[in-house]
């Protein structure tokens, strides 16, 4: 019996050190913050950054039955109170309201829209509103954890957590033109989940979530912030986006530093031209599929969002020299973009 009761003493000193049992005279609670993991504090600390910016957008519009309401997500990207959300979140709307974090509901004011990208822009008159910081998305990498933060079916700042599935996925938007470059992540979207953000490790937003494939799960998509950066300065400028039309559907891909050097070209990335529209520049151009293009007029065009930029400013009315490697080949196609 003595050597049982030495041994149970033992024991108990030991889960005592290895914080099994609790000394006696020792808090048995511990905070909230040593219980988390790396991971939660990570989540935790990106939405502590972003969710002051996220708002619930209410849209009033004319019905086949008089006026119908619904919603959306948004949020705040500049000091002045302007708010990133979906096209079809706004489009067609009489009237907008956004509820703030902090409880409050003001007025909103549609500065535009891009159908093309389901991009819009809202301004909304809130002193002290709390604008996100805004990422770089051509970073982006398969597996980063990313956040999605939104109010789908009006719960407010709903918070869910995946990886980015893939990068350079293509989507048709409701106007029925391809959005090239999609992000596609897993982290759950629902209806009212349209227009937030999707938020890296950092805080920062990396992407406007968009849309949910259906029927299957798991398969969301955002469109990228440095997409939606050239879109806003358009609308905020003008209220429209005005831009030429190729007719492609690309993707971004690297492109080896050999190919590179032969060629004598400075591209750390190319364009991959993935499918051709008919009857559009590029078909009557004789741009095919599989071109990786490398510049437009001598401007190096490293990426997706490097083409959606040159598009917003490029001449519609005169020929583009456009260069693309095919089969290992620098070709220079002239190509006249129209404006769509």
């Amino acid at each position: 019996m003595e050597s049982a009761r030495v041994y149970q003493v033992f024991n108990n000193e030991t889960a005592e050190q290895n914080g099994a049992i609790a000394a006696p005279g020792l808090d048995v609670q511990q905070t909230d913050a040593e219980l988390l993991d790396s991971y939660s504090k990570t989540i935790v600390s990106a939405l502590d950054r972003v969710s002051p910016a996220v708002v619930y957008i209410e849209v009033t519009k004319e019905g086949r039955r008089g006026l119908q309401t619904g919603g959306g997500s948004g949020f705040i990207f500049t000091p002045d109170g302007y708010i990133f959300t979906n096209s079809h979140v706004v489009h067609g709307a009489k009237e907008i309201n956004v509820s703030l974090a902090d409880g409050r509901t003001v007025s909103g004011r549609l500065i535009g829209e891009d159908e093309d990208t389901d991009l819009a822009v809202v301004q909304i008159w809130a002193p002290n509103a709390e604008p996100v910081k805004l990422g770089d998305s051509q970073s982006l990498t398969p597996g980063q954890v990313v956040i999605a933060i939104g109010n789908p079916f009006g719960f407010q700042s709903t918070v869910t957590a995946g990886i980015i599935s893939a990068l350079g996925r293509s989507m048709r938007a409701e106007s029925g033109r391809l959005i090239d470059n999609v992000i596609q992540t897993d982290a759950a979207l629902n209806p009212g989940n349209s227009g937030g953000p999707l938020v890296n490790s950092r805080g920062e937003v990396i992407g406007v979530n968009t849309a949910v494939i259906l029927p299957a799960q798991g398969i969301c998509l955002a469109v990228p912030i440095n997409t939606a950066k050239s879109v806003a300065f358009a609308l905020m400028r003008d209220g429209f986006v005005r831009r030429g039309w190729l007719g492609i559907a690309a993707q971004t891909i690297a492109l080896r530093t050999r190919l590179s050097r032969f060629h004598q070209i400075f591209n750390s990335g190319a364009v991959l031209l993935i499918g051709i529209e008919p009857d559009s520049p590029a078909k009557r151009a004789g741009l095919r599929e599989g071109d990786a293009l490398v510049s437009i007029n001598g401007q190096t065009v490293n990426s997706v969002d490097d083409l959606h930029r040159m598009m917003l400013t490029i001449r519609t009315d005169k020929e583009s020299n456009i260069a693309v490697i095919r089969h290992s080949e620098l070709l220079s196609i002239p190509v006249t973009p129209v404006l769509k």
